[in-house]
């Protein structure tokens, strides 16, 4: 394969050239990472699906918030799991709050919840109500995960999908176990992201090499040489389509994600800071012709677009006012 048939590969597997619902989507594509949800809802838009009917919101790969098929869930939240975790994110006891008091407190909002009361903010004040003191509420509620992630890393509860913060009780389910979970996660992965290297897939999971390529001959895979790597993916059911014109990639696209940044193929090694920044942030990548060209900004119906060269302006002026239809103004930096 050349380079162009690799991106072009890439690109319809992942969706960005053959639309599909939430639900295919964001299974497909091992989640969606939701840490701002209007970068998700743009990423799955931008894939064909105008909304996230089916899916639900909580950590799971690298640790990191994503949304994923409530069906999944025996899948992305397997036995084994493997990520940091702050004594504050567990069911242990922590600084401020002891186990027992995580147990107690983790049954009433469960209780809660069950009785349509699901909104954080009501959450927090039944249980200082109950008698949560302030630095056990801290603990509990922490901006950062607390007794609600522990909660939801066990599969009780999830997160709506909505800026909002609410939640929602997990229908029950019987978690996967850590091999069989790896393995078809490779799977999808190889499918929906592949042509990818061994590296590729260490960076997006978190696994070790070794790990992988442990996992190789369990997989229908095909392998090639490019330009000295080897890259492995699952040919089937994926049209091969052409690389179009211009793509508004979302903040913390899968399409960026799913690679070594350090290697990728349509990221100039020079532009690596302007796209993942030193503060974690991965912005929405504008992409031009199979290569990103730039990033933009979208804030009250104004898109401002700062571009690494100069030139396209008008193709790219065109796609954006047929993604947002009330855009007010269109600034080129």
């Amino acid at each position: 394969m050349t380079k162009e048939e690799i991106i072009a590969r890439r690109l319809s597997a992942q969706h960005l050239l053959s639309p599909a619902g939430a639900e295919a989507i964001a299974g497909n594509l091992c989640g969606v990472q939701a840490q701002f949800l209007s970068h998700a809802l743009h990423g799955l838009k931008i894939r064909g699906a105008d909304n996230a009917d089916g899916l639900i919101k909580s950590w799971t790969i690298r640790g990191t918030m994503h949304l994923f098929p409530e069906k999944d869930l025996p899948l992305f939240l397997y036995n084994g799991r493997e990520h940091f975790l702050r004594d504050v994110d567990t069911m242990q006891s922590d600084a401020y709050m002891s186990a027992e008091r995580k147990e107690y407190f983790s049954k009433l909002i469960l209780d809660t919840i069950a009785r349509g009361t699901d909104d954080r903010e009501d959450l927090k004040n039944i249980c200082e109500n109950a008698g949560m003191s302030e630095s056990e509420s801290f603990s509990a509620f922490n901006p950062w995960g607390g007794l609600i992630r522990a909660m939801c890393e066990e599969g009780k509860i999830c997160h709506k999908v909505q800026e909002k913060k609410a939640y929602s009780l997990c229908p029950r389910f019987q978690p996967m176990e850590k091999q069989d979970a790896r393995l078809e996660l490779l799977r999808r992965y190889f499918k929906a992201f592949g042509p990818a290297s061994i590296k590729d897939a260490a960076a997006f999971f978190g696994f070790t090499q070794r790990e992988i390529k442990s996992y190789l001959p369990l997989l229908p895979l095909k392998e090639i040489a490019f330009e000295g790597k080897s890259y492995f993916y699952n040919d089937s059911e994926i049209q091969k389509g052409h690389i179009p014109d211009c793509l508004f990639l979302s903040g913390f696209d899968q399409f960026l994600l799913g690679y070594e940044k350090k290697e990728s193929l349509i990221l100039p090694s020079e532009h690596i800071r302007d796209i993942y920044t030193l503060a974690g942030i991965v912005r929405p990548a504008l992409l031009i012709d199979g290569k990103v060209a730039g990033y933009w900004n979208l804030k009250n119906k104004k898109l401002s677009i700062t571009m690494f060269e100069n030139g396209n302006e008008e193709k790219i002026k065109s796609e954006a006012n047929v993604i947002w239809t009330d855009l007010k103004e269109i600034k080129f930096t």
